[in-house]
């Protein structure tokens, strides 16, 4: 049966030119496309770039409200996202099955469980590919409630022919619910050759309604959680991964590397611990203050705070977020010390972003460098990572107020970016990501 199954998958792969790699290798990497990018099956090119950018800090913006708001007692007994539906910035092309199914699916490191649409679908949103049929798959499993997987989840969940059962409510409303199922993920690396990983724990969603749209097939969760593709492949890829995220105009894509691949070495690297807090999704870093130029602003959370506590992890890196965050008072600080130092009259901003001029006269020129100052390491961003070009001449603050603080993606462009969840620390690179492979 396993030589049938590989010379199936070598034959479904024939344009690779090779057949499957199955997990034991120490680490691949895989392409990553913004959902909006020319690269994106789902691009539209009608729209414009200012919409594609401005839909994006909306996205931002609703996300950032529903990550710090507090979840009520009366919450009912399943999973609760802090999170909307249609937040993912970045798409990654999974297969699920035996053959097999190919899918298009959000990359998120703010989601803790993988779901995708499944026949038979009771109530499905519209989706452009197929929805994945386990009657197709020889290795489809439904999960038992006395598996682990399933009691991860809180509380499980079982039906009477004691299969288990998951539910996500999203903070928008929106909702998934069906089977917790085993099978194969195939993940197609850049090397071209496809990595297999047996009995990846999943949700197989017969109920999907909400704001979910037809630009993605399902969630693939990385965040900080048991259920989790990056904590269930752990032993295999050591639990590593690191993304190198290009600028939305380049015609190539990011890159996601798990295990060896994800390992970030040479000169500049610089690591800071992750710290993990409840709801253990997110993955939260500790900022101590933010320069402005010669201007140090202290981040006030971080007063009198001088060791690894529960003070500590202050602030959430966030992939699925376009910009970043910060409370209100420390943002009008930021927003003041920009003024301050850039001779320029500002313009009136748009969609949540208040700081904004005219890109004209060299004015590149006269933004400040801003650093971050990470417990342990400082993140120096560029004209790339400070300024967000809104199209038409326009260039704002990638930077908004909001009730907690976000390390958004567009700080994190043009770095090489990885997690260490066995160290619990992140490591960062100045790098050129159009370079990655």
């Amino acid at each position: 049966m396993e030589i049938i199954h590989s010379l199936f998958l070598c034959f479904i792969t024939l344009s690779l030119l090779t057949c499957p790699i199955q997990s034991r290798s120490s680490g691949f990497t895989i392409n990553l496309v913004h959902r909006d990018s020319p690269l994106s099956p789902y691009h539209n090119s009608s729209v414009s770039y200012n919409e594609i950018i401005c839909n994006s800090i909306r996205r931002s913006m609703t996300r950032s409200s529903h990550i710090f708001t507090p979840k009520l007692a009366s919450s009912p007994p399943t999973i609760q996202s802090p999170l909307t539906a249609v937040t993912g910035e970045y798409l990654m092309k999974i297969s699920v099955g035996t053959p097999p199914q190919e899918f298009l699916a959000v990359a998120d490191t703010g989601s803790h469980l993988t779901w995708i649409q499944c026949k038979p679908c009771i109530e499905c949103y519209n989706q452009d590919s197929p929805l994945f049929d386990p009657e197709k798959s020889s290795t489809y499993k439904i999960q038992l409630c006395h598996s682990k997987a399933c009691q991860s989840l809180q509380p499980p969940s079982c039906d009477d022919e004691n299969f288990c059962k998951y539910k996500v409510n999203y903070a928008d409303g929106s909702l998934s619910k069906g089977d917790l199922s085993l099978d194969s993920f195939t993940f197609e690396s850049t090397s071209g050759n496809p990595f297999v990983f047996p009995n990846v724990s999943f949700g197989c969603g017969h109920r999907n309604h909400g704001n979910f749209d037809e630009s993605s097939d399902g969630i693939v969760g990385l965040g900080n959680s048991d259920l989790s593709i990056v904590n269930q492949l752990s032993e295999t890829i050591n639990g590593k991964f690191s993304y190198c995220m290009v600028p939305l105009s380049s015609n190539v894509s990011s890159k996601l590397s798990f295990g060896s691949d994800a390992f970030v070495s040479g000169s500049g690297v610089q690591r800071t611990p992750i710290f993990t807090k409840d709801p253990a999704i997110y993955y939260h870093l500790n900022l101590e203050s933010v320069s402005i130029g010669d201007t140090n602003l202290e981040f006030e959370s971080t007063k009198n705070t001088n060791k690894a506590n529960d003070e500590n992890g202050n602030i959430i890196i966030d992939s699925g977020s376009t910009i970043t965050l910060f409370p209100i008072e420390f943002y009008k600080k930021v927003e003041d010390e920009f003024k301050s130092k850039i001779p320029r009259k500002p313009i009136m901003g748009e969609s949540g972003l208040r700081l904004c001029y005219k890109n004209e006269d060299e004015f590149v020129k006269k933004v400040p460098n801003v650093t971050f100052h990470f417990t342990g390491a400082d993140w120096d961003l560029g004209v790339l990572n400070t300024m967000l070009d809104m199209g038409d001449g326009v260039l704002c603050l990638s930077m908004a107020p909001a009730t907690g603080a976000v390390f958004g993606n567009v700080q994190q462009l043009n770095y090489l970016v990885g997690y260490d969840l066995d160290a619990k620390t992140l490591s960062f690179k100045k790098t050129d990501c159009r370079l990655q492979s």
